[in-house]
């Protein structure tokens, strides 16, 4: 039986005691049986479902709404069709790229087409001799890397053109999000460490915390976004004429439905059902609100009204934000980072959007790389066991003892790591939407765009009124 050593983050004080409790792991790692989890394959499987969901239907309704009613199916099928396009992608060799050992920058593709992968094939959660099928840790980072991409899109949406986008996206995922996900996700397994403690990608051997995503889905895409936005270049209009969302109502479905699979997102990541992933699941639930009131009451103090697009996008501000940190922090500091970090938004969505003239349509680095950003470092902060935080958990000895968490260290290295992912994501995704600009043209015609892309790229409409 081949064992599948994938992992995506360091583990925590809670999973620290159910260790050090667990007689099994004083035994000798060789006589460690394998075995998967039924309630962990289980929870697994339901949360690929919901991170499925905040993709389709989810963030397709939340960005269609947004947009003008003549661009609402454009931004719909888009979504759609990268979410098919990523399957197939991650099939094929994504998922060898991003959770196969390789180097610390990208892994082989000794399991392209998922070679070597059957049914009996497991992969390793967060505690010794606890597996889940191969298969179920597949389709639940597969649906990672159909979100990833689609959330670019807002940032210019209603003014690209559909194929050359579909295009990117291939070549995005390729040389952009699966290193990211190996460097910051990938290791051998705690079962692998007394032998093969160097087997692990960039960013995890730095040290860096990414429990869900904050790096390698928010930061990745939000920067994306906004070097596609300036490459593309502004709406027709933009800045001159009234360009508001065609149905917020649209949008508020969207942002429950990403609320309600954000659930899977985070507390899923914990890759097994214990307190970890109770804990994961609350503090998703408690930075979301948080968020919302935050940027709703900012709303009512500077404009005198909160607004409904303002609720929903400092709830997803939250989402954004708590990712990184939802099984390090506790209730309460996930409250005041999804605060923080919806003030935040709100300064680059209100304030340094217009001063700086880029358009960012809906708003993808504004919210998810800033937010991405404000969690990511965050992280470093709510972690402390002096906040109620749950500290990091060694594995390089086992059975492992708690070590000192350094606050400043380990902020300097969310820090480092942040910055990492902005230069790399950053600088391909710019060379990758000038060679395709400068081919085959990203840039639908003036008339095209003025007539709307649904018409112009996919003969429907909307409403037929």
């Amino acid at each position: 039986m081949i064992v599948a050593k994938r992992i995506r983050r360091l583990g925590s004080g809670i999973l620290l005691a159910s260790i050090v409790a667990a007689p099994a792991f004083a035994q000798d790692h060789a006589s460690i049986i394998p075995a998967s989890n039924k309630g962990d394959t289980a929870w697994l499987l339901v949360s690929s479902a919901l991170v499925l969901l905040m993709a389709i239907p989810g963030l397709a309704l939340f960005y269609g709404g947004l947009v003008r009613a003549k661009n609402m199916l454009s931004v719909l099928m888009q979504v759609l069709t990268i979410v098919a396009i990523a399957s197939l992608v991650w099939i094929g060799w994504g998922y060898s790229l991003a959770f196969t050992g390789g180097n610390e920058f990208i892994g082989g593709l000794s399991k392209a087409f998922l070679h070597g992968v059957d049914a009996t094939s497991l992969a390793a959660t967060f505690s010794n001799g606890v597996y889940v099928p191969e298969y179920a840790f597949i389709a639940f980072q597969m649906t990672f890397a159909c979100i990833t991409p689609a959330l670019i899109v807002g940032a210019f949406a209603e003014r690209v053109r559909f194929w050359p986008l579909m295009l990117f996206v291939v070549m995005w995922l390729t040389v952009v999000y699966f290193p990211v996900a190996h460097m910051a996700w990938y290791w051998a397994g705690p079962d692998a460490q007394p032998s093969n403690p160097a087997d692990h990608g960039l960013l995890f051997g730095w040290g860096a915390l990414d429990f869900a995503g904050g790096t390698v889905v928010h930061i990745n895409a939000g920067i994306a976004g906004l070097v596609g936005c300036l490459v593309i270049g502004k709406r027709l209009g933009y800045q001159r004429e009234p360009l508001p969302p065609h149905s917020l109502v649209m949008t508020m479905i969207g942002a429950s439905l990403l609320w309600v699979g954000w659930f899977g997102f985070n507390a899923g990541s914990n890759l097994e059902a214990n307190g970890v992933a109770a804990l994961a699941f609350i503090n998703t639930f408690v930075a979301a609100a948080g968020a919302a009131l935050a940027w709703a009451a900012l709303e009512q103090l500077l404009h005198g009204k909160s607004s409904l697009l303002g609720g929903a996008t400092g709830a997803v501000a939250g989402l954004v934000a708590i990712t990184p940190a939802a099984g390090y922090g506790a209730p309460s500091t996930s409250i005041v980072l999804g605060a923080v970090a919806s003030a935040v938004c709100f300064l680059f969505v209100t304030k340094v959007k217009n001063r700086f003239g880029y358009d960012d349509t809906l708003d993808v680095f504004g919210v998810h790389c800033i937010g991405g950003i404000v969690g990511a470092i965050g992280t470093g902060i709510v972690a402390s066991p002096a906040l109620g935080g749950q500290g990091v958990l060694d594995y390089n000895v086992l059975p492992a003892a708690p070590g000192t968490f350094h606050m400043g260290s380990q902020v300097l290295t969310q820090m480092k790591a942040v910055a990492f992912t902005l230069l790399w994501s950053g600088g391909l995704s710019a060379l990758l939407f000038a060679a395709i600009e400068k081919t085959i043209g990203l840039r639908p015609s003036k008339d095209a765009e003025r007539e709307g892309l649904d018409i112009s790229a996919h003969g429907e409409r909307a409403y037929n009124l």
